[in-house]
C-alpha cells in the first residue's frame, strides 16, 4: 500500500478512537460568537443510546463474548460500501482502485453575512475564545452600545402651578360684585385650561397680563373707579400668591369688562322706565377673548362704549381734570330753603358763591334765584331758583368735582346703548326733545318732538322699528281710560261719544275707548310702530302749535314728531313719496312696512359734547340724570 493511502487511512482510524474515547460533559460550555462577542444559546444536551456509545478497551476485553454489546469498527469505506479492518489489510500490497476511499462531497453551511453596523470599523474581529470549563463569566460585548441621548422632561408652561391654582380658585374668585355665576365660569376656565395660569409666568405677570394691569389702572379714564379692581400683591419667588394672583386679576378682568358695558348699576331699579338691554359679557367670553389676544389690555378697553359721543365725553373729561377749580369754595351754613324775595344773611355766601357781586340787602333777589337756576341745571338739579337742601350739597363741592360726577353720569349710560346702534338708526335724545335720522354716521333729517311730561314720562329703551300706519286710529291707554274717561263716563254717559270716542264692551266686562281716524286723531295722520313693553311709539299730532314751545313735556308718554311724513321718507324709501303718503290721508287704516327693520334709540343725553368740543347741557327733565349720579356715588 502506498504510504499516501496508508496515511490516510490512520488519520481516519485516529479520529474515530479520539471521538470514542473523548467522554461526554454533563454540562455544555459556554459558547460565544466569533463576530459579535455575545455568549450562544445553550444547545440541548447529546444523549447516545447504549446501542451507538463507543466501547472502551477495558470494557471490550471483559466483554468480548458479549454479542449484544457493540464494538468500535474502524477502517475505511469501500467503494461497495463495506467498511474494511486496517488490521487485516496488508500495508504492501497494492490498493485497488475500487478499495480507493470514498470522499463525501457535503456541501458547507452558509452562516448569514455579519452586519457591518455592529462591527467597530477602527477593530478587527476576533476569533472566538476557546470554551471555558469553569464557572460562567461574564462576557465585555466588542460592540460597545450606542450613546443614548439625555433625556429631558420638559414641564408645559404653568403646569408646576396647577396645584396651587386648584387650590387657591374658590377663594380667589370671591369679589364682592361679581355674580355666584361669573365665578363659576372663571372656575371652569381654569378647569378647562387645566389649572393653568393665564397671566403669569415663573417670574411675575406676562405680556398679556402686564397690559391687562395697565388697562385696569386706567380705569379713571372712562369714567370707571380704579379702587374698584385693586391688584394683588406677590412675591415671584411665592408660586402660592402667583397662582392667586393670576385668578384675582382673572376675577378683575371679568369685572372691568362688565362695569364698562353697563354692569355698574341696574337701571331698571332706578325707575320702571329706565329698560334698555344691557350686553354684559360672561366671563368665558371675557377671558377667552383676552387669552388668544395679541394685545389683551386693548381688549379689555373694548368693552367701553365705541360710540362718538362717549368719546367725546370722555376726552372732555381728561381736559377737566387737568383744570383745577379756580372758583372760591364758599361754605354756606344750613337752614330753611330760600326763595325768591325772602331774606337771610346767607343770602351774600350764596351770590359769592354763585360768582355774583355783593349786594345792599340781604334778599334772595331774582339775579340770585336766575344763576342759582343755572347752576342746577348744570348740575343736573331741577333748575327751579330755590336753594334747596340737595342745591346746597352741590354748591359744597369745587365745580371740578361736580362737573365729573356729571360727566360721568352721563357716560353711564351711554353704557346702556347697544354696542352697534346700527349703520342706519334713529335717535331720539328725550331732554333735548328731538329726534334725528343717521346713516353711516351722518344726519340726514332730525326735528322737533313733544315728549311725555313727568308724570307720564317717556321710556328710555332700544328698540327696532317695522312698519308705519297711515290714518291710525287710536285706543287709549290703560291709564289715560283709568284717570280721565271712567270718571267722564260715570259723571256723563256721552262723554266719550260727544268727543268722538267709540267705547265698545270686551268679553271680559271691561270696556275699550277708540279714537277713530280723522283730523282730531291724537296720533295725527301717521304714526311710527316699533313694539315695546310700554306701548309707546312716534307719531302725529293735530296740535302741531306746540312745537314752537320751548318746554315740550307735555304727552302721555309717546314721541309726538315734528313734519312726520317727512320722517316717514326717511325711513319707508324712495318707493314711498311724500306725495305718494299724503294721498292716502282720510282712506282708511293702511300698514306699510319698513324695506327692512331700522334700529330707533330713545335715549337720555343731558350733557353732549359737540364735534366742536362745545358742552351743551339739557333740563334733567325726570330727574333720571340725577338719580344715575347718586347711584355711583352710594355704591362707591
Amino acid at each position: 500500500m502506498r504510504r499516501r493511502h496508508w496515511a490516510k487511512l490512520t488519520t481516519a482510524t485516529a479520529l474515530a478512537i479520539i471521538l470514542g474515547s473523548v467522554p461526554l460533559r454533563a454540562e455544555t460550555p459556554v459558547q460565544t460568537d466569533a463576530t459579535l462577542g455575545i455568549p450562544l444559546p445553550e444547545q440541548p444536551e447529546l444523549k447516545l443510546l447504549d446501542a451507538e456509545r463507543p466501547a472502551s478497551p477495558q470494557a471490550t476485553a471483559a466483554h468480548s463474548g458479549d454479542a449484544s454489546e457493540a464494538e468500535i469498527v474502524t477502517g475505511t469505506v469501500s467503494a461497495g460500501g463495506r467498511l474494511r479492518d486496517p488490521a487485516k489489510l496488508d500495508a504492501t500490497a497494492p490498493v485497488e482502485a475500487e478499495q480507493e476511499p470514498v470522499t463525501l462531497d457535503i456541501p458547507a453551511i452558509e452562516m448569514p453575512a455579519a452586519d457591518p453596523a455592529l462591527v467597530p470599523a477602527s477593530k478587527s474581529v476576533e476569533p472566538a475564545p476557546a470554551p471555558q470549563t469553569g464557572p460562567l463569566q461574564s462576557v465585555e460585548p466588542l460592540v460597545p452600545p450606542p450613546e443614548m441621548p439625555k433625556v429631558v422632561v420638559t414641564v408645559p408652561p404653568g403646569l408646576e402651578f396647577a396645584t396651587a391654582v386648584a387650590e387657591r380658585l374658590p377663594d380667589a374668585v370671591a369679589l364682592q360684585r361679581l355674580a355666584e355665576r361669573e365665578r363659576n365660569e372663571i372656575i371652569a376656565a381654569y378647569q378647562a385650561n387645566e389649572n393653568k395660569p393665564f397671566w403669569i409666568d415663573g417670574k411675575g405677570w406676562n405680556e398679556a397680563g402686564k397690559r391687562i394691569v395697565a388697562q385696569l389702572g386706567r380705569a379713571a379714564e372712562d369714567g370707571l373707579r380704579p379702587g374698584d379692581y385693586p391688584l394683588p400683591a406677590f412675591e415671584a419667588s411665592d408660586k402660592a400668591k402667583l397662582a392667586e394672583a393670576d385668578i384675582r386679576l382673572s376675577a378683575l378682568a371679568v369685572l372691568y369688562a362688565r362695569d364698562a358695558r353697563g354692569g355698574r348699576i341696574d337701571p331698571r331699579r332706578l325707575s320702571k322706565l329706565i329698560t334698555p338691554t344691557l350686553y354684559l359679557p360672561s366671563a368665558t367670553e371675557v377671558l377667552s377673548e383676552l387669552a388668544g389676544a395679541t394685545d389683551a389690555g386693548a381688549v379689555l378697553a373694548a368693552y367701553n362704549p365705541p360710540h362718538a359721543g362717549y368719546q367725546r365725553l370722555k376726552a372732555k373729561l381728561a381736559e377737566m381734570r387737568e383744570h383745577l377749580d379756580d372758583t372760591p369754595l364758599v361754605r354756606i351754613p344750613a337752614g330753611p330753603p330760600l326763595k325768591l324775595g325772602m331774606r337771610d344773611e346767607r343770602v351774600p355766601l350764596v351770590r359769592a358763591r354763585l360768582g355774583l357781586g355783593p349786594s345792599e340787602e340781604p334778599v334772595f333777589d331774582r339775579s340770585t334765584s336766575l344763576a342759582l337756576a343755572d347752576f342746577q341745571k348744570k348740575a343736573g338739579l331741577p333748575a327751579n331758583g330755590v336753594l334747596s337742601e340737595r342745591t346746597l350739597a352741590a354748591l359744597g363741592k369745587p365745580a371740578t368735582v361736580r362737573g365729573e360726577e356729571d360727566m360721568v353720569a352721563q357716560m353711564e349710560r351711554w353704557r346702556w346703548l347697544p354696542p352697534d346702534l346700527g349703520t342706519d338708526h334713529i335717535m331720539v335724545n328725550v331732554p333735548e326733545m328731538r329726534v334725528r335720522v343717521i346713516r353711516s354716521g351722518k344726519v340726514v333729517h332730525e326735528a322737533r318732538t313733544i315728549i311725555g311730561k313727568p308724570e307720564s314720562a317717556t321710556p328710555i329703551f332700544s328698540h327696532k322699528m317695522d312698519h308705519v300706519i297711515v290714518n291710525p286710529s287710536w285706543y287709549v291707554p290703560p291709564s289715560i281710560l283709568k284717570k280721565e274717561f271712567l270718571p267722564g263716563l260715570a259723571a256723563d254717559p256721552d262723554y266719550a261719544a260727544r268727543r268722538g270716542y267709540v267705547v265698545t264692551r270686551t268679553k271680559g266686562g271691561g270696556i275699550s275707548v277708540r279714537q277713530p281716524p280723522g283730523e282730531r286723531n291724537a296720533l295725527g295722520w301717521i304714526k311710527f310702530m316699533f313694539p315695546n313693553e310700554h306701548a309707546v311709539y312716534l307719531h302725529d299730532t293735530p296740535n302741531r302749535r306746540l312745537f314752537a314751545g320751548e318746554r315740550r313735556a307735555l304727552s302721555h308718554g309717546c314721541v309726538r314728531v315734528e313734519n312726520p311724513f317727512a320722517l316717514a321718507d326717511q325711513v319707508l324709501g324712495p318707493e314711498w313719496t311724500h306725495e305718494r303718503l299724503k294721498r292716502l290721508i282720510g282712506s282708511g287704516e293702511r300698514r306699510i312696512n319698513l324695506p327692512q327693520p331700522l334700529a330707533i334709540h330713545l335715549v337720555y343725553n343731558t350733557i353732549v359734547v359737540g364735534a366742536d368740543g362745545q358742552i351743551t347741557r339739557f333740563d334733567d327733565v325726570y330727574g333720571f340724570h340725577r338719580m344715575v349720579r347718586q347711584a355711583l356715588e352710594q355704591r362707591g
